[in-house]
């Protein structure tokens, strides 16, 4: 049902954040075709989808917080989760950029989103973004925003919420379409700012979610026309000048501390956005010295998140050729990355409480480089993440099968029969069937009293969860592996799978062994260390 309330409510923002996603999806690959600016290596599309995911996902955790109640949340806590999503998910220079106009957005709505604070949020938000740029560039990201402030400024009071956004879109259009007659690499090269095109594509969710209704005219880039009187302008503005590395990461810092890092850096190279607030601070800049980068934010702080980018890698090497088939595994532990890596497969790492996003699902597809894919998410709570990143890497051109792994020891088994040299339908039909035919088991410890399928556990009990299920309750790890081994192997098997957490010693993999070796003779075993992982231990019976 079309939203023509004047104001902009929490599930409002929610779908603002969505239609976003939605919108930079399909404009992804198109955006970082014309990122130019202010280094070609074209990822400001995909920077931007990523930050927004990151914004999406945090109003989506506020909303989950409150599926057990009747209330919904407040708008300020959906615009502050969405802006504190996107500060510490922004991915390169327009990224950055884009979570400090939402962070200036938030910082006005949380007071109250009619028509009057939609355009204060606006303006507030053009003004934190350039305050943040260490030297502001004309022709990008920030005068598109400046300009959609400026219009919708414009807009009377009376005229409500949908108006206001309606004029900040059609802004932005018009201030886009102006870039290349502003930034000399931008005419040369014929393309409007990548970032900017970013901004009206959110711009126009937006619209769309205040208002019910998409805008009426959708932006379509003009063909590309290079200005020939650009051409004559000198070639130290344009991106194939300046520092080699790109560096990002989040900071704790205080704001005397940020603002000497901003000097520092500020001397070190150029690009530099540092945004955020409240002891929280995504830093980015361009340097021919990371480390110096780095050091300076832990002079200046507790630096983490670190990415590190060669540009000049990008630049001096052309890609090879893709390969035809590739397998992206999602590991729980680094020991099982680098059991998955020796394989050939590509490794997705996720941490315990933090699972993967879709976006970095699709970077490791896009990183397999492959004409074909298998996706082996080994989670079941990932099916729905990994089957939008399968869509959108299909919609890049890559074929992609999402086999539903619901464990590592499900992937593990899958992988083990993979054959690159056989036909792609025959390969996936074999790795489903030998995943299928894999029972999985963890052991977890309790960490409160709870009622099980198994009965009443305690607080430090020993939980064996058989294919998803608590099926034991033990006092300690091997007396629970070894039951829930028995229960498992009741049904028949012929190879057990133990893999192993950081701190649970060899002596039990052997007791287990033994125990395998002693009442099920034509069984056998097959141990991994998973290294750092959620789950002391991991079982799979095939």
């Amino acid at each position: 049902m079309p939203q023509t309330a004047d104001d902009l409510d929490a599930v409002a923002v929610r779908t603002w954040c969505s239609l976003a996603l939605d919108a930079l999806g399909r404009e992804r690959e198109a955006i970082d075709a014309i990122n130019v600016y202010p280094v070609a290596d074209g990822d400001t599309g995909t920077n931007l989808y990523l930050t927004v995911e990151s914004a999406a996902a945090a109003v989506e955790a506020v909303f989950a917080a409150h599926e057990t109640g009747a209330s919904v949340p407040s708008t300020a806590d959906a615009v502050r989760a969405m802006a504190h999503g996107a500060l510490i998910g922004a991915r390169g220079n327009s990224g950055t950029i884009l979570a400090q106009l939402l962070r200036g957005m938030a910082g006005v709505l949380a007071e109250g989103a009619g028509a009057g604070r939609l355009r204060l949020a606006l303006a507030r938000a053009a003004a934190s973004a350039r305050q943040a740029v260490a030297h502001p560039v004309e022709g990008t990201v920030l005068t598109v925003a400046s300009e959609a402030a400026t219009a919708a400024g414009r807009v009377p009071d009376d005229a409500g919420a949908p108006a206001v956004v309606r004029a900040a879109y059609e802004g932005a259009r018009t201030a886009l379409d102006a870039t290349p007659g502003q930034l000399a690499v931008l005419g040369r090269a014929g393309v409007v700012d990548a970032g900017g095109r970013g901004l009206v594509a959110v711009l126009g969710a937006l619209v769309e979610a205040v208002s019910g209704r998409a805008p009426e005219r959708v932006y379509e880039a003009s063909p590309a026309t290079p200005d020939p009187a650009a051409a004559d302008c000198p070639a130290g503005d344009g991106p194939q000048d300046g520092p080699a590395f790109e560096v990002i990461y989040l900071l704790e810092a205080d704001d005397r501390a940020v603002e000497r890092l901003r000097t520092r850096l500020d001397g070190l190279g150029d690009s530099l956005v540092v945004v955020g607030g409240d002891g929280l601070w995504n830093v980015h800049v361009h340097v021919d010295d990371a480390g110096a980068a780095v050091e300076a934010g832990v002079e200046a702080g507790r630096p983490y998140r670190i990415r590190i980018t060669h540009f000049a890698a990008d630049r001096l090497h052309a890609r090879p050729e893709p390969a035809q088939r590739a397998v992206v595994v999602v590991v729980p532990g680094d020991g099982l990355g680098g059991l998955c890596a020796q394989a050939g497969a590509t490794t997705v790492l996720a941490r315990p409480g933090e699972p993967p996003a879709s976006g970095e699902l699709v970077d490791a597809i896009r990183r397999a480089h492959a004409r074909e894919v298998v996706l082996l998410p080994n989670d079941g709570d990932l099916r729905h993440t990994a089957a939008a990143a399968a869509e959108q890497a299909r919609a890049e051109g890559v074929r992609v099968a999402l086999i539903p792994t619901r464990a590592a020891v499900q992937g593990i088994a899958a992988l083990a029969v993979h054959e690159p040299d056989r036909s792609f339908d025959e390969d996936v039909v074999a790795m489903t069937a030998a995943a299928g035919a894999t029972r999985y088991a963890e052991l977890a410890v309790a960490e409160r009293q709870s009622w099980t399928m198994a009965g009443i556990c305690q607080a430090g009990d020993i939980l064996g969860l058989i294919d998803g299920d608590v099926a034991v309750i033990g006092a300690d790890v091997p007396g629970t592996a070894r039951k829930v081994l028995d229960r498992m192997l009741a049904a028949g098997g012929e190879l057990v799978t133990l893999v192993l957490g950081e701190d649970v010693p060899d002596t039990l993999a052997e007791a287990l062994e033994g125990h395998v070796r002693e009442g099920y003779m034509a069984v056998d075993t097959v141990v991994y260390r998973g290294g750092h992982q959620c789950a002391p231990l991991l079982i799979g019976v095939e």
